[in-house]
């Protein structure tokens, strides 16, 4: 079973920077984490899950969702096994609680179609 934890959240004005972190872990060794993708998806009050953007493990492909284009960077290390979500030019409509996902079995676009998650990390930016 994977474990992912999310980190780097907080409260920002609005023009700011954060950069989340998602840090994987196998107890049982059974996930190699430079093979499978990673995404990131958000969540506001009252609203849907939102496809931020996803990075395959060689880290070749990369797609946004088209609200951060621009302003985020998704990346990251596998021999931490660790992914990044670096967020410039945060706006108050950035605010919501992020979560990484790995292993998609729906393609990139489907939350329900992940198979591993973390337990999201807030995010607030104020105006």
């Amino acid at each position: 079973q994977v474990q992912l934890v999310e980190s780097g959240g907080g409260l920002v004005q609005a023009g700011g920077s954060l950069r989340l972190s998602c840090a994987a872990s196998d107890p049982t060794s059974d996930h190699t984490f430079s093979g499978y993708t990673m995404a990131w998806f958000r969540q506001a009050p009252g609203k849907e899950r939102e496809f931020v953007g996803a990075i395959s493990g060689s880290s070749s492909g990369i797609t946004y969702g088209d609200s951060v284009k621009g302003r985020f960077t998704l990346s990251r290390d596998n021999a931490k096994n660790t992914g990044y979500l670096q967020m410039n030019s945060l706006k108050p409509e950035d605010t919501a609680l992020y979560y990484c996902a790995s292993y998609p079995t729906k393609g990139l676009y489907t939350s329900t179609g992940y198979r591993y998650w973390g337990q999201g990390t807030q995010v607030t930016v104020s105006s």
